[in-house]
């Protein structure tokens, strides 16, 4: 009799055990919140009684403030857009003379809750891409670039401080293939606007300092990362101590994460030299030093 009460309990435990371990488990996001109070501040550059629309230059910074709101998308207006956690941004607007720009932004909670509002900036811009870097970049239309990977020096590093790869020189396919198959295209849009797409295979080569930039973390080495579609590239004079001896004097900044080929957490380009097909660039990645990237015409 006591063996088959023993049998009996035995039995009961594991029928209620298995009641429990096959009832559901409830999940969900928590208390959904939509963002309120959203605030957008735009500061056009160089604006004063004299200049309302700016200094020509282009450059909007944007700060956006909502209560409840987990991140931000800001869209400028223009095609571009990020999306920021901190409500930071800046922008460069490049269409030639004063335009008016419509800046929105999403401001989103959690649950995916969306407040939305829209400011209108006045912006001046001036710069003119010059003729012959127009021709050179676009062919007069559209013109995809690769990387120079047979040259010495498609990828190089020196200090802050000179225009040379002072430091580090490529040698000729030395890296590993992710970094050398990309399609950069550049596209005439307008009389003084080019746009850029990048075409990574679905991979990009990253150095080590940058890779927090791009949302991973790692050695140099090839990265699954997006590089945002069409880009409308903004261009000014050089800003970076550069003369006629070592620089054409021109530079372009990319939207976005700044991709060209080869990813160093910078976003803004000087062009050291362009002609017979073959482009020099300079930026300075988020380890403070002057990388350099060669391109050649496809």
């Amino acid at each position: 009799m006591k063996r088959n009460l023993k049998y009996l309990a035995v039995l009961l435990f594991l029928a209620g055990a298995g009641i429990v371990a096959c009832q559901k488990t409830d999940y969900g996001f928590g208390k959904i919140k939509t963002p309120t109070n959203l605030t957008i501040t735009a500061v056009v550059q160089g604006v004063d009684a004299t200049h309302p629309a700016g200094d020509g230059s282009g450059n909007v910074t944007i700060s956006v403030t909502a209560s409840d709101a987990l991140t931000y998308k800001i869209l400028f207006g223009t095609g571009d857009s990020v999306v920021t956690s901190s409500g930071a941004a800046s922008y460069k607007y490049t269409t030639l003379d004063t335009n008016t720009y419509t800046i929105s932004v999403n401001a989103i909670g959690t649950g995916g809750a969306i407040t939305t509002a829209t400011k209108q900036v006045r912006v001046l811009y001036t710069f003119q891409i010059p003729a012959d870097v127009m021709a050179a970049l676009t062919n007069g239309s559209s013109q995809t670039w690769v990387c120079a990977s047979g040259m010495a020096g498609h990828f190089g590093v020196g200090p802050n401080t000179t225009f040379s790869a002072d430091w580090y020189k490529a040698q000729p396919n030395e890296k590993p293939s992710c970094a050398y198959d990309d399609e950069i295209t550049f596209t005439k849009t307008g009389a003084n606007s080019i746009s850029m797409t990048v075409d990574n295979k679905g991979e990009s080569f990253l150095i080590s300092a940058a890779t927090a930039a791009y949302g991973v973390g790692g050695p140099d080495n090839c990265y699954a990362i997006a590089t945002g579609g069409t880009k409308n590239l903004g261009f000014a004079g050089a800003s970076t101590g550069s003369n006629s001896s070592n620089s054409t004097g021109i530079q372009f900044t990319v939207p976005g994460n700044g991709i060209v080929d080869f990813g160093t957490g910078a976003n803004t380009y000087e062009i050291l030299s362009l002609s017979g097909g073959v482009m020099t660039l300079r930026n300075i990645g988020a380890d403070g030093n002057a990388w350099y990237q060669i391109l050649k015409t496809k």
